[in-house]
């Protein structure tokens, strides 16, 4: 059976195809071409991929995705679509969902969402509940630089607490899109936010996500 982040590695080999190398995403300062880098280099060198989040690596990172980039887009692509290689981790199903699902997710948003004639997508209820789950286990990780205090609610009304603190901000909207948010793309997100306007302006602002 096919699992939520090969479906979502899928669409978002397909979409980086179709929008072309130069297309913008909503990644700053990258196009496709150093999104479909950054995937391929974050699956396939461990060595470099560390400087996402250990700033000794940084410069090491940015060489390689450079390097990376620079190599012919539908390469990229394929390498994409064909996943990580025999030894990496994340050819082990349960590695590959638990980090990929929702990694992809976003990323296919960020191509996506970053086109002007873009539509909504409608997410089925499995992979819905997948995502909030995750929202659950992981947005005080995704939350911890909220200057206000921030609670996630979906619309059938469970909530997750994503920062705790004063005043509080209630983001309101489906799990996908609470994903987004979370993930620092609130521009593009979906949802409702409740709470005084001044906190709310702070949050809109502020740099969440890993």
């Amino acid at each position: 059976m096919s699992t939520h982040a090969k479906r979502e590695r899928l669409l978002l080999a397909d979409l980086l195809e179709a929008a072309g190398p130069e297309a913008p995403t909503l990644c700053d300062g990258w196009l496709a071409r150093d999104l479909a880098a950054h995937t391929v280099v974050r699956e396939r060198r461990p060595d470099a991929a560390g400087g996402v989040l250990v700033p000794a690596l940084r410069n090491r990172l940015e060489r390689v995705q450079a390097e990376y980039a620079a190599k012919p887009y539908e390469e990229l692509i394929q390498l994409i679509r064909t996943g990580p290689p025999r030894l990496s981790p994340y050819g082990i199903k349960q590695i590959d969902e638990a980090a990929n699902a929702i990694e992809f997710y976003v990323h296919a948003e960020d191509v996506r969402r970053a086109q002007p004639d873009w539509t909504p997508r409608e997410l089925d209820r499995v992979f819905a509940d997948t995502l909030w789950s995750r929202v659950e286990k992981g947005g005080r990780m995704l939350g911890r630089r909220s200057p206000v205090g921030l609670v996630l609610r979906r619309p059938d009304g469970q909530t997750a607490v994503a920062h705790r603190g004063t005043p509080v901000v209630t983001v309101t909207g489906e799990p996908g899109e609470l994903v987004l948010f979370v993930f620092g793309r609130q521009s593009v997100a979906d949802v409702e936010l409740e709470g005084d306007q001044d906190a709310v302006a702070k949050l809109r602002e502020a740099k969440l996500g890993i």
